[in-house]
C-alpha cells in the first residue's frame, strides 16, 4: 500500500468473481451486515436514501471465507490496488525526492511476494515498517497504518491469502544511492515519525470511525499534510495541503477560504463516491486513483463518518486560498443537449474554431501559434474535450471544467501542472489528458490558462506568465 505520486492503472485482476456486494456477503454468510456494525456507532448525520450510489465490491467471493471477505473491504479502505496496481503485483514508481520508490508483489507468491508470511510478519510489516529480512520504506504508509486494529489486520491477512498468485518480480524495483539504500536507518526515522497522528479525544463514535479511516486506513495525510526536515508529516499543519509529485494535494481542513470549510457533509460524501463536485472539483491524479479504487466503494456510512471527522479536524487558513465563485461570470451551458449530444459539440466546435480563424485573418495576424489568442489555443487544444462552453460532456467522462476550485486558487500552479503534464480520471473509462508541457510553449500554457480562470473559473482577471509555467515545469520536473 504504497504511498502514490504516479501510477499506471493496469488490467483487472486475471481472475474475477460474479460481483456481489461485499455487505450482502457478509449477510449470508454470518446473518449480519457490515453496514448495521457502523451504524450502532453513532448517529448517522445525512440521508442515507439521498446518497450518490455505492459502487458494488467486486474482490469477493462466497468462496472465501468471511473474514476473508471483510479484509476485501479492508483492502479497499486501506487503498491497496492503487499502488500495487489492480493484480497485486507493484512495480509502480513512488516519486520521492530521494528518488524513485517502486511498490512491491504483495500476491501470495512464496518467491516474489508474500506468501512465506505468516500474520506476524505482515503485521510488523503494516504497523512498523519491518519485513522478515529488511526494513521498509515509508514510501509504504506504515506510519498510518501503525494504528490499524488486529481485527482489522486479521482480515486483511486472510483476504491476500485468496489472491491469485503473480509468481514473478516486479518489472521495477527499488535502488537508492548510498547512505538512502541502508534501511536500517529507517529505524531512527521511525521513533521520530512514527506513529504519524494521534487520536483525539471529545469525538463522537461516528467522528471516531471517521477519525480511524482519514488518519490510518485511507491515510490522507500521507498526501494532504506537509513534512517536516525528517520527511516524516508535520502535525502541526496535518492536512492543510501538501506538494506530490507533479502535483499538489490541497488543503482539506475546515477552514472556509483555503479549505473545504464551505463542503457541507454531503459535497464531501459526493465527491469522495463519485470524483465530482459541480462547479467545485473533480478528482484527478492520485486522488482519483483514490476514488477508483478505493473510497467510491466505501459504506455510506464510512463515507459519512470521514465527512463528519473532516468538518471538525483543526482548520487552518494557508497562503493559497480560494477566490470565491462569481456565479454571475460564469458561463451558461449553449443549450441544454450540447453537454450529451457529440454532434452538436462537434458542429459547436468547428464554428467557434471557423470563427477565430477568420477574425485572425481579419486582423492580419499569421498562422504562428504564438500570435494566436488565448480563445484560439483553448478551443484549439481543449475544447474538443472539455466543451466550447467547459462543461464538457461528463456522460463520457469528460470533465467539465466550470468553476472548479483548482482554477480558482491564487496560486496557479496546479493548473499550470495539469495542463503541462496531464492528468487521469477517476475511472479506468474516464480519458486520460494529455501533456502539453512538449507541445506547446510556455507562453502558450500561459495563455491558455489564463483564459481557463477569467472565462470558466469566473476571475476577474489573470496574469500568469511564460516565466510561471517554465518555473512550474522546472521545479516538476
Amino acid at each position: 500500500m504504497i504511498h502514490r505520486y504516479y501510477k499506471d492503472i493496469v488490467k483487472p485482476l486475471s481472475a474475477v468473481v460474479p460481483a456481489l456486494s461485499f455487505s450482502s456477503i457478509i449477510t449470508l454468510t454470518l446473518g449480519f451486515s457490515l453496514v448495521s456494525t457502523v451504524v450502532i456507532a453513532g448517529t448517522v448525520s445525512l440521508p442515507i436514501d439521498t446518497l450518490p450510489s455505492r459502487i458494488t465490491l467486486p474482490n469477493v467471493s462466497p468462496a472465501n471465507s468471511a473474514l476473508a471477505n471483510r479484509g476485501a473491504y479492508v483492502a479497499r479502505t486501506s487503498d491497496c490496488m492503487a499502488c500495487h496496481r489492480e493484480d497485486y503485483s507493484g512495480g509502480i514508481p513512488i516519486e520521492t525526492p530521494i528518488g524513485n520508490i517502486y511498490s512491491t508483489n504483495i500476491t501470495p507468491s512464496t518467491r516474489y511476494g508474500i506468501g512465506n508470511y505468516t500474520e506476524a510478519d505482515f503485521k510488523k510489516a503494516l504497523r512498523k515498517g519491518r519485513a522478515p529480512n529488511h526494513q521498509l520504506y515509508p514510501a509504504m504508509p506504515y506510519p498510518s497504518y501503525h494504528g490499524m486494529t488486529d481485527e482489522d489486520i486479521s482480515a486483511l491477512f486472510a483476504y491476500f491469502q485468496t489472491v491469485p498468485i503473480v509468481d514473478k518480480p516486479p518489472e521495477k524495483t527499488t535502488h537508492l544511492p548510498f547512505p538512502l539504500n541502508i534501511r536500517s536507518l529507517m529505524l531512527a526515522w521511525n521513533v521520530i515519525n512514527v506513529p504519524s497522528t494521534e487520536n483525539r479525544s471529545g469525538l463522537t463514535k461516528t467522528q471516531q470511525r471517521g477519525e480511524y479511516l482519514v488518519n490510518n486506513l485511507e491515510h490522507c495525510g500521507t498526501c494532504h499534510t506537509p513534512r517536516n526536515l525528517t520527511q516524516g508529516l508535520d502535525k502541526d499543519r496535518y492536512l492543510s495541503g501538501a506538494p506530490l509529485g507533479k502535483w499538489f494535494a490541497p488543503n482539506i481542513t475546515p477552514d472556509n477560504d483555503t479549505g473545504i470549510g464551505r463542503w457541507s457533509e454531503m459535497d464531501i460524501v459526493t465527491y469522495l463516491r463519485t470524483g465530482t463536485l459541480d462547479k467545485r472539483a473533480y478528482a484527478g491524479g492520485p486522488m482519483a486513483e483514490a476514488v477508483a479504487h478505493s473510497t467510491r466503494y466505501l459504506t455510506d456510512e464510512d463515507l459519512i463518518a470521514m465527512a463528519d471527522y473532516l468538518k471538525v479536524v483543526p482548520a487552518i487558513k494557508t497562503d493559497d486560498y480560494l477566490i470565491p465563485v462569481n456565479v454571475s461570470r460564469l458561463p451558461q451551458p449553449v443549450s441544454n443537449s450540447i453537454t450529451y449530444n457529440l454532434l452538436e459539440q462537434k458542429d459547436y466546435l468547428a464554428q467557434a474554431k471557423m470563427n477565430t480563424v477568420s477574425s485572425a485573418n481579419n486582423s492580419g495576424s499569421n498562422n504562428n501559434l504564438d500570435s494566436h489568442s488565448p480563445k484560439d489555443l483553448y478551443l484549439t487544444h481543449c475544447a474538443s474535450c472539455h466543451g466550447v462552453d467547459g462543461y464538457a460532456q461528463p456522460d463520457a467522462r469528460y470533465a467539465s471544467i466550470v468553476g472548479l476550485s483548482s482554477i480558482r486558487r491564487v496560486e496557479p500552479d496546479a493548473l499550470i501542472g495539469v495542463i503541462a503534464f496531464g492528468a487521469k480520471g477517476a475511472f479506468n473509462t474516464a480519458p486520460k489528458m494529455p501533456s502539453f508541457s512538449e507541445d506547446l510553449s510556455p507562453a502558450q500554457i500561459a495563455n491558455i490558462t489564463n483564459y481557463v480562470r477569467v472565462k470558466f473559473g469566473g476571475l476577474p482577471n489573470s496574469d500568469v506568465s511564460a516565466a510561471d509555467v517554465t518555473r512550474v515545469i522546472k521545479e516538476k520536473n
